[in-house]
């Protein structure tokens, strides 16, 4: 019988095609720490890690018997899958249940940022002072406002959705432009990213952490935004310097910013801690009930597909 180990002891419904099949070696606390994955990785067939867990070539090489890791998350930097791919081990990741969730929570982050309900509600909770005239302490608004999205994917396309529901434009920058239906679903305009930097009032990233996208955002592209610009990512924290940022905001270079996720998580960057216009979220795009058994059915699918036939979603 073949053996899957589980980095995580994540809740067994998602999973339940799996212990009719496999052998699944669950951690008995909230986690497996690297030095009992490495105890125990060298007879299994297949390893599922959660988006933040390290999975690198000395992790793998100690797989002897590795055919699979099958990440749960969309995002993949947290494994060495070039290095994978040269030891014959597949790499899976689940787009599929992340999808609207994580588009959820940045409709949620632009909304919270423009219209300052984090703020505010800081302030009430606090007893602080907030000024209630007429035009004290203004928001943003969304309606008819630009929006850029830097990575027109699934996820990017799920926020332009919600966005032109409420009445904004877009604009995108890819490595390559959409085909033309796509764009006319959203009205979506192609530009470089020099352009995007200029003409929006939110940026939203949603592309992978990759060398290429490795401080994506920093000093100089600031200073590129408008002043009444927002920043959401969602994406990954390698793509923004938190210095740079925190900068922007303190100068007023930029309005204000909603971040999902941290270069080295769960650290916050201190020089974002405190400031009114930053809206902070754990990694939350998909921390709901629902997505995360999604997430779930999604891994057993692909490790159930692997052995015995079947789509995968493939990334090495």
């Amino acid at each position: 019988m073949k053996k899957i180990l589980m980095g995580h002891n994540f809740i067994r419904e998602g999973f339940a095609s799996l212990d009719e099949k496999y052998e699944v070696i669950y951690p008995e606390k909230p986690l497996f720490s690297r030095s009992e994955i490495m105890e125990r990785i060298s007879d299994v067939d297949a390893f599922v890690p959660n988006f933040s867990f390290k999975t690198d070539p000395e992790m793998i090489d100690a797989g002897s018997n590795l055919k699979l890791i099958a990440n749960f998350g969309v995002g993949y930097n947290n494994i060495d899958t070039d290095y994978a791919a040269t030891k014959g081990i597949t790499v899976t990741n689940t787009p599929q249940s992340v999808l609207e969730p994580t588009a959820e929570l940045c409709f949620t982050l632009m909304l919270a940022t423009a219209r300052k309900v984090a703020y505010y509600n800081h302030k009430l909770h606090n007893n602080t002072r907030l000024d209630w005239s007429l035009y004290g302490d203004l928001g943003m608004p969304l309606y008819g406002q630009t929006l850029g999205i830097y990575g027109m994917g699934r996820i990017g396309q799920a926020v332009a959705r919600r966005a032109v529901a409420s009445g904004m434009k877009i604009i995108y920058y890819n490595r390559h432009a959409l085909p033309k239906e796509i764009e006319e679903k959203y009205n979506a305009v192609y530009v470089d990213f020099d352009t995007l930097l200029k003409e929006s009032d939110f940026i939203s990233l949603n592309a992978p952490a990759t060398a290429e996208t490795y401080h994506l955002m920093s000093e100089v592209e600031f200073k590129k935004m408008k002043n009444s610009a927002i920043l959401i990512n969602t994406a990954r924290g390698q793509l923004v310097d938190a210095q740079a940022l925190a900068q922007a905001l303190k100068n007023g270079e930029i309005y204000a910013a909603g971040l999902d996720v941290f270069e080295n998580e769960p650290k916050i960057p201190q020089e974002l801690i405190g400031l009114d216009n930053v809206v902070l979220s754990p990694h939350a795009g998909t921390k709901t009930y629902a997505a995360r058994m999604e997430m779930e059915i999604e891994v057993a699918k692909n490790i159930v597909n692997f052995f015995e036939g079947g789509q995968i979603d493939r990334v090495n």
